[in-house]
């Protein structure tokens, strides 16, 4: 949300062009911020949907659009950061508290199980999946051990319970989509329906079915591999919970179309000058190209990169390396 007061972003330009120009119609306000109508239309519906701007007159003629004041944009920025802070706070105490129980001999944790065997940890993983009745939240973070085989029976596992309704949405590294066994599962799994997010830097290794358990997987401290955490309905369960939901509207859609391949240089050339904020006018006269050809290339990278704004598609051609 916090792009809208950036002028150099699609979102920026038409929010500051209806600041000092109410009333707008969606012609008069494309050709004020130097954006097509298709953008200018996908721009206020989203800033529509996040109580950004309104419709100023929606019942006669053209429609017109009316920003709504700043301070008021300004003060409900904040008052969701404070609300993102706090939950990452709660989440923090509760895993510093973690943190300690699991380093003591004394003491007890109810809510929690360490798990340190190598082969219990991936009895976990398929126990919290066949588990699952509504959904299964998933943080994967690298290092990706896991072997060929490994990934393969969990794609099996995975598509049996997404056929029984089991919805999986799921945060990757930026960086899983080079690596050469979990970027072709990733992309497979995508096709098959998983929901799926990119993040810079996810903060842990994470999965939670529905709202029954959740598994925590950190390297062990004392010697090689990893251990699990296993955490029941808790007020840490709950930390964790609401941190999953907080990162998911901060990240950006993957999808499977592109993924592990490469762009050519022409349209490196449109995702560098969409990213810089050009529009497909700009766009077309720089490169020498048709109108039309610009907006249809801009439209397949869009659908490639998961995104439904060009500041996203900026955001996921730089995570893969395309610029």
């Amino acid at each position: 949300m916090h792009d809208v007061l950036d002028p150099d972003s699609d979102r920026g330009r038409v929010y500051r062009s209806l600041v000092g120009h109410p009333g707008e119609p969606v012609g008069r306000l494309a050709a004020r911020a130097g954006l097509s109508e298709a953008v200018v239309q996908a721009v206020l519906k989203e800033l529509a949907a996040e109580d950004i701007v309104v419709t100023a007159a929606p019942g006669s003629g053209e429609e017109s659009w009316e920003a709504l004041p700043p301070l008021q944009v300004v003060e409900t920025l904040l008052q969701r950061d404070a609300a993102l802070q706090t939950v990452l706070r709660q989440a923090g105490a509760e895993l510093e508290r973690l943190y300690r129980f699991a380093r003591r001999d004394a003491g007890h944790y109810g809510a929690l199980e360490v798990v340190e065997d190598a082969a219990r940890v991936l009895s976990l993983s398929r126990q919290l999946q066949q588990s699952a009745r509504r959904q299964i939240r998933v943080i994967d973070v690298p290092p990706y051990s896991g072997t060929s085989d490994h990934y393969l029976e969990q794609e099996v596992l995975q598509r049996e319970r997404m056929a029984a309704g089991v919805v999986y949405r799921t945060f990757y590294h930026g960086c899983a989509f080079d690596d050469p066994i979990a970027g072709p599962n990733m992309a497979r799994m995508i096709e098959a329906g998983e929901q799926a997010r990119t993040l810079d830097d996810p903060p842990l290794k994470l999965a939670i079915s529905d709202g029954d358990l959740a598994v925590v997987t950190l390297a062990a401290d004392d010697h090689p591999g990893v251990i699990s955490l296993l955490i029941r309905p808790s007020s840490l369960f709950r930390a964790l919970s609401n941190v999953f939901e907080s990162l998911w509207k901060l990240a950006v859609p993957v999808s499977a179309a592109g993924i592990g391949t490469q762009i050519d240089a022409r349209d490196r050339q449109i995702l560098t000058l969409m990213a810089s904020g050009a529009t497909d006018d700009a766009i077309a006269r720089r490169l020498g190209l048709g109108r039309r050809t610009v907006v249809r290339r801009v439209s397949a990278l869009l659908d490639r990169l998961g995104a439904t704004t060009r500041f996203q598609a900026g955001v996921q051609a730089a995570r893969r390396g395309w610029l």
